[in-house]
């Protein structure tokens, strides 16, 4: 999952938003570095991380992709899923996409040490409201460009775009299949953190 499921399964609360983000953003183990709630919310990141990753159906999802481009799946789909969310986001949140995503960056703005790489990015995310964009499938060429510049082979994301266009109604049936389970499942985790 990418940033926008991030925030929308990890609460609502400002330090659970936060921590839903710096699940990207912060490695190694926490050890009271940030609040409880913070530290929680990244917790949480680094479960849904796992479930996502070792489910049959993300893995089937992966499946569908050449054998060229699997070695960067996993990020062409995170992103996809994203666009997914945002473009059918009425059918899993109570909350106009809009009215959560300036709750993010409000958050955001707010926070004034927010950790490594995030700090720079934040003013740029809420600029350009990057989840909200999440909605237009145009988007992802933007997106899996900026992911490429920081990968050692950037060519294996070249023809992404072209594969995620022949793809997108199996992908986006994945979605809707695996999506709800993935809200169970966070919502299970954040029960018993409460």
């Amino acid at each position: 999952m990418n940033y926008l499921a991030h925030l929308h399964l990890g609460g609502q609360l400002p330090a659970q938003l936060l921590g839903s983000l710096y699940g990207d953003f912060v490695k190694g183990r926490l050890q009271g570095q940030f609040n409880p709630q913070i530290e929680a919310a990244i917790a949480l990141h680094r479960s849904i991380d796992r479930f996502t990753d070792t489910h049959p159906l993300v893995g089937e999802a992966l499946s569908r992709f050449s054998l060229t481009r699997r070695r960067y799946a996993g990020i062409v789909l995170d992103v996809f899923f994203d666009h997914c969310l945002a473009r059918d986001w009425t059918l899993y949140a109570d909350q106009p996409l809009e009215r959560f995503t300036s709750q993010v960056y409000r958050v955001l703005a707010a926070e004034p040490q927010l950790p490594g790489r995030l700090a720079q990015i934040a003013p740029w995310m809420a600029a350009d409201d990057w989840l909200g964009s999440y909605r237009e499938f145009a988007v992802m060429e933007q997106v899996l460009r900026g992911i490429s510049r920081r990968l050692t082979q950037p060519q294996e994301l070249g023809f992404a775009m072209q594969e995620l266009r022949e793809l997108y109604e199996p992908l986006s049936e994945d979605f809707r299949i695996f999506y709800p389970e993935l809200q169970a499942f966070a919502q299970t985790h954040l029960t018993t953190q409460n």
